[in-house]
């Protein structure tokens, strides 16, 4: 059920009205865009449908005058490189990161020419992808969610939906450079809300089993997950756990309160990706990667499943629900 949009503003972040169509009329020659995933093609799939529906409403057509090639690491940064170097010898007119950031380190130590474009980023700069989000120089451009600004608001969002919590427990991943970021930004706002953090950080999948038993032994009040690729690979594993466990859950995107997590709050990742594909479009029509800002996130999404509250004994008040940009029942 589709509730009321709203548009949150972090700190001070601006927020700037975006044109998400640009209608083109159908493209002389033959393109070529890679597309890189640091998992798999079940990650995102909203994403990045929106992605090639935005092509193709400028004018791109799959099979006509426009070709993807798809390269997915299945969870496996070590295949990152031979993939990435695989689509620079694939003569790609562009190359689009899913995210993570080792996939656009990847591609950035492929290429120096080929424009990469990041759909969806943690901090570029931090991680030193980009000279600024003004001005990102040399062949890298994209967007960036800027996760440690959010994953205060995150902590936040949750004890408003359980007011007596007390002590959350955090699954990250600490081999992802931009995690250990927003996890500093949530011990500093855990320390401001009164909250004691209990620490799950994971680095493959060997590791999940054991923080799961770790949060079981321990039993905080609740469960704040960090987006990130591997996280997203192991969506039903985190949210059956949280289920079989009773944790109210701020999960990382609204799939994975589909699949029965608590909450999520953060950017739409449709949008974002829409905002990939006009990036895709300008490059190949001749604009610079360095003069395209690497832009922040315009759009948050409020999502909350209904039934897992029910089920774990949260009230969600009216007030709540109409906050909300989606109520899944």
């Amino acid at each position: 059920m589709k509730r009321r949009q709203f548009i949150a503003a972090l700190g001070g972040m601006a927020v700037v009205d975006w044109p998400l169509r640009s209608w083109a009329e159908p493209l002389a020659g033959n393109f070529r865009v890679g597309y890189l995933g640091a998992g798999t093609a079940s990650n995102l799939p909203d994403a990045l449908d929106a992605f090639r529906d935005e092509l193709h409403q400028r004018g791109y057509v799959e099979g006509k005058n426009l070709a993807i090639e798809y390269r997915w690491a299945d969870d496996r940064d070590d295949r990152l490189a031979g993939l990435a170097s695989d689509l620079v010898r694939s003569n790609v007119g562009v190359i689009v990161i899913e995210g993570h950031t080792p996939a656009i380190e990847a591609a950035k130590q492929a290429t120096s020419t080929i424009p990469i474009v990041m759909a969806v980023s943690g901090d570029p700069v931090a991680s030193g992808l980009v000279d600024s989000l003004a001005r990102p120089g040399g062949n890298i451009t994209g967007f960036a969610l800027l996760t440690p600004e959010l994953a205060p608001k995150r902590l936040e969002v949750l004890k408003e939906f359980v007011p007596a919590l007390a002590r959350v427990a955090v699954l990250w991943n600490a081999a992802n450079p931009v995690k250990v970021l927003d996890w500093r930004a949530t011990q500093s706002a855990a320390e401001s809300l009164g909250l004691k953090l209990q620490s799950l950080p994971v680095q493959g999948a060997a590791d999940f089993e054991k923080m799961f038993d770790l949060a079981n032994r321990d039993r905080a009040d609740a469960l704040v997950v960090f987006p990130d690729g591997l996280i997203n690979n192991h969506l039903k594993e985190i949210v059956d756990f949280a289920l079989r466990c009773r944790f109210p859950t701020m999960c990382p995107s609204p799939e994975f309160v589909a699949a029965g997590g608590l909450l999520s709050y953060g950017p739409s990742y449709t949008h974002l990706f829409r905002r990939a594909a006009d990036y895709v479009d300008k490059i190949l029509r001749g604009t610079r990667p360095a003069d395209l800002p690497v832009q922040q996130p315009t759009q948050f999404e409020l999502v909350i499943n209904m039934k897992t509250a029910k089920m774990l004994g949260v009230t969600i008040s009216p007030t709540m629900l109409l906050r909300a940009d989606k109520v899944i029942e």
